[in-house]
């Protein structure tokens, strides 16, 4: 029974994207580990920007500072 947790910075992900996320991982791991889709639990959790950082910096800092995680 595969259980996949997906943590993303509190930034507006909305219901549509995360139901995308869950189902992409789950057909990932049934065809890559070939695992029951119906025993596969995906779990998105949000996290608030000053409670997650990288670089030294709380992401919050980092996105005063233009710093984003979009793909360019």
């Amino acid at each position: 029974m595969p259980y996949i947790k997906i943590e993303v910075t509190r930034e507006g992900v909305s219901r549509e994207q995360k139901q995308k996320l869950i189902k992409g991982v789950t057909d990932l791991v049934t065809n890559v580990l070939n695992k029951d889709p119906q025993l596969t639990h995906v779990v998105i959790q949000e996290v608030e920007l000053d409670d997650w950082g990288f670089a030294g910096e709380q992401v919050s800092v980092l996105r005063e500072k233009g710093i984003t995680a979009d793909k360019k």
